[in-house]
């Protein structure tokens, strides 16, 4: 089996070690059509050079952006690969399409987990939660029970998002942005941004669609 790590900066780095314990007779690359060479000892690919059926992981935080390069990976014949480190809890069986869950990472019964989804170290989803695609948590999320998180969130470094009610869930809307250290008690509207303890609003955009 042949693993494309799409991205070779940081992250793409950081997946090195979980995939060589995950899966370790595959053949790991990166790709990068910016990029040649070798990095970390793996040879660095463009993706013209995989060949359908080979696997991918996509390394970048930027939601929309992974979105762009799922598409194009999909349209090449490849195949998203989920990657769960060794370290991580995490039940295979409710990891979306392409996911990653970092090391000490927890997901305890969610309802859902989302395409691409990236779960970073220490963070963790608890029960009854539902994360959309391509969701990004930096590390020490702490993402409490009854949490409803929309397509393109990004929720930064050691942000706690109270719990929601059954039938009332707390929601983070689609593209908002907690920042790091925030402490959300409340629902955060699509495409804004909040920060704080009590998270508060920092700004609104609009939504790259509208």
């Amino acid at each position: 089996m042949r693993i494309g790590i799409y991205g070779a900066g940081g992250f793409g780095r950081e997946l090195v070690q979980p995939l060589r314990l995950a899966h370790p007779k595959a053949d790991l690359m990166f790709i990068d059509d910016a990029a040649t060479g070798s990095l970390c000892g793996l040879p660095i690919c463009r993706i013209a050079d995989m060949k359908p059926g080979d696997r991918y992981v996509l390394a970048v935080a930027d939601g929309r952006l992974r979105q762009t390069l799922d598409k194009r990976c999909l349209e090449a014949g490849l195949v998203a690969q989920a990657v769960i480190d060794p370290r991580a809890i995490a039940d295979p069986s409710i990891a979306g399409q392409g996911a990653v869950f970092c090391a000490y990472s927890t997901v305890t019964v969610p309802l859902r987990i989302g395409r691409q989804f990236h779960c970073n170290l220490y963070s963790y989803v608890a029960h009854d939660c539902v994360i959309g695609d391509y969701v990004t948590f930096g590390p020490r999320v702490s993402c409490n029970g009854n949490v409803h998180v929309e397509n393109f969130a990004y929720i930064g470094t050691g942000a706690t998002i109270r719990q929601g009610q059954a039938g009332k869930p707390r929601v983070i809307g689609e593209g908002a942005v907690v920042g790091m250290g925030a402490v959300v008690t409340k629902d955060v509207p699509p495409y804004t941004t909040v920060v704080g303890n009590p998270a508060r609003e920092l700004r609104c955009e609009r939504s790259p669609t509208a």
